[in-house]
C-alpha cells in the first residue's frame, strides 16, 4: 500500500512546507500552518493552449488585436463595475461578509437575465431554499437551472448536459475534487477547484462567477493565489444595519477598477440605485448645525454626501475623537489645522463625525466639508442646505484643488444646489460654463467668511 504523503500549508497565503512552522516565511503570519493530505497519484499536467498545439513566440507588432466579446447582464450596476459587460470566458471572484447579500445578488442575476441559459450551483443550500428566495425576487428566466452539488466532477458533467451561457458557483469553499484527499474548504481543494473552473471557462468561453467567503480580517478566505488566478475580483461591502450595499472592483483584467455599483436592500431583493446623491442627502425641513454637504467621487461616479459633526465640551477631561465612515487620523489632522491656523479652540472638546448612509469614503475632497461641519457644530451656526463644498485642506490651512472638479460641480448643479465652494487653484474652471455659483477660496479664513458671514 502506497504511503500517504502530507504537507503543511499556510491558511493565509497558501505557502507549502514539508513540516510545521510557527511563522510563515512568505506572509509572516503566525500559527497559520495546517497539515493536509497531498494527492497520491498526481496526474500528468497538460499545458493549456487555446489552439491545441504548442505555442510559439510572436513579435509584438505581429500580434493581432482582438476585441473582447462582451454581453450585457440585466443588472446595469454590475455591467458598469465589470467595465461594460461580462467578458466571455472570464472567471470572476465575488466576495463579501456573511449576510451582506452575495447569494441574493447572484441569484437575482440568474433569474432576471432572460436572454441566456444560466446554471446556478449551490453547495450551501437545497433546491427548495433557493426556490423560496427566487420567488421573493421574482422568477423571469425560464432557462435558469439550479443544481445542489459539491463535487466538481459532477458539476462539470451536469454543465456539459445543460450547456449554460453563465455558470454561478455558491461557494468555492464548499466544492471538492476527488483528486485531492483533503476536506472541502482547505487550501489544496480551493486551489484545485478554482484551477479546474478556470480551465473550463477558458476552453468553453462560458463566464463563471465564484462566490467566496471572507475572513474576520476582511480579506478573501483561501490562498492568496486564488485572487491571482481569477480575471476579476469584486467586493460587496456595506453595513448590515443600513440598507445600502457597495459593489467595488478590486482587480479587473478587462476594465477599470475605479467603478462603483450601489444597491439598496429591500424585501424583494437588491434594487439598483442610479442616483445615489438624492438618497445620501437627508431632506430636513429646518436648517441644523453641524451638517454640511461634500462633493466626492467614488470611482468614476460623482456623489454628494452628507457629513454630520457634533462638537461638545469634554466631560471626562480627555477629549474624545470618534469617526464613522471617515479616517480618524485624518480627522485629527484637520482638527489640528483648525486650531493652529484658524484659531478655533477644539483641544478640550469632544468631536464626533459621521458620514450619512453608512458608507466609507477616503476622498481628500471631503476635507472641506468635514471642516465646515465641525465649525458649524462648534459655533452652533447652520450651513445653508443650498451650499456644498469640494476641496482638500493642507497642513498650512490652504484650500487645495482636487481632480475632476468639473464633474463634481455638474453633480451639485444637477441636484439644485445654488453655491459650491472650491479651491481657487483649480485650473480651467470658468463661471460662464456653469449655472451654479462658484466660490473660489485659497485659505480657510475665506471659507469661514463665505459660510458664516
Amino acid at each position: 500500500m502506497a504511503k500517504v504523503k502530507t504537507a503543511y500549508f499556510c491558511q493565509n497565503c497558501g505557502y507549502e512546507a514539508p513540516k510545521w512552522l510557527g511563522k510563515c516565511p512568505s506572509c509572516s503570519e503566525w500559527n497559520s500552518f495546517v497539515e493536509e493530505v497531498v494527492e497520491k497519484n498526481v496526474p500528468q499536467v497538460v499545458a493549456f493552449s487555446k489552439s491545441g498545439k504548442n505555442a510559439e513566440p510572436i513579435a509584438i507588432q505581429h500580434i493581432e488585436k482582438v476585441e473582447h466579446q462582451r454581453f450585457s447582464l440585466a443588472d446595469k450596476e454590475l455591467n458598469r463595475v465589470l467595465g461594460g459587460g461580462l467578458v466571455a470566458g472570464s472567471l470572476i471572484l465575488f466576495g463579501g461578509e456573511p449576510g451582506i447579500g452575495k447569494s441574493t445578488l447572484m441569484l437575482q442575476i440568474a433569474v432576471k437575465d432572460t436572454q441566456s441559459k444560466v446554471l446556478y450551483v449551490s453547495g450551501e443550500e437545497s433546491e427548495q431554499q433557493i426556490k423560496m428566495r427566487a420567488e421573493r425576487i421574482g422568477v423571469e428566466n425560464k432557462e435558469c437551472f439550479i443544481l445542489s452539488e459539491t463535487s466538481i466532477q459532477n458539476i462539470f458533467k451536469r454543465a456539459e448536459e445543460v450547456q449554460p451561457k453563465l455558470l454561478v458557483i455558491d461557494s468555492i469553499q464548499t466544492l471538492y475534487s476527488s483528486q485531492i484527499e483533503s476536506s472541502p474548504g482547505s487550501i489544496s481543494q480551493v486551489r484545485e477547484c478554482t484551477a479546474q473552473l478556470l480551465r473550463y471557462a477558458k476552453t468553453t468561453n462560458v463566464p463563471v462567477f465564484l462566490i467566496g467567503h471572507i475572513t474576520k480580517e476582511g480579506s478573501l478566505a483561501g490562498p492568496k493565489v486564488l485572487e491571482h488566478m481569477v480575471d476579476t475580483v469584486l467586493q460587496f461591502e456595506g453595513d448590515r444595519n443600513h440598507v445600502y450595499r457597495l459593489l467595488r472592483s478590486i482587480k479587473n483584467r478587462f476594465g477599470s477598477t475605479n467603478e462603483l455599483g450601489i444597491y439598496e436592500m429591500i424585501g424583494s431583493g437588491l434594487r439598483q440605485v442610479e442616483n445615489p446623491s438624492e438618497i445620501l442627502i437627508t431632506n430636513t425641513d429646518g436648517s441644523l448645525s453641524g451638517i454640511s454637504i461634500g462633493a466626492t467621487l467614488e470611482g468614476m461616479r460623482p456623489m454628494l454626501i452628507e457629513v454630520q459633526a457634533l462638537v461638545s465640551t469634554a466631560a471626562y477631561g480627555t477629549p474624545q475623537r470618534s469617526s464613522t465612515g471617515f479616517d480618524a487620523k485624518r480627522l485629527n489632522m484637520l482638527l489640528a489645522v483648525m486650531e493652529k491656523r484658524c484659531g478655533f479652540k477644539l483641544g478640550a472638546k469632544d468631536v464626533f463625525l459621521n458620514i450619512a448612509g453608512g458608507i466609507k469614503v477616503d476622498d481628500p475632497a471631503l476635507d472641506l466639508a468635514v471642516v465646515a461641519s465641525v465649525l458649524s457644530s462648534n459655533t452652533d451656526l447652520p450651513i445653508s442646505n443650498k451650499v456644498c463644498l469640494s476641496a482638500e485642506v493642507g497642513l498650512s490651512g490652504e484650500v487645495r484643488p482636487v481632480n475632476r472638479i468639473d464633474q463634481r460641480i455638474y453633480e451639485a448643479e444637477k441636484l439644485g444646489f445654488e453655491k459650491i465652494i472650491i479651491s481657487k487653484y483649480n485650473k480651467g474652471i470658468n463661471q460662464k460654463d456653469f449655472k451654479i455659483e462658484l466660490v473660489q477660496c485659497g485659505k480657510m479664513e475665506e471659507v469661514v467668511r463665505a459660510l458664516f458671514s
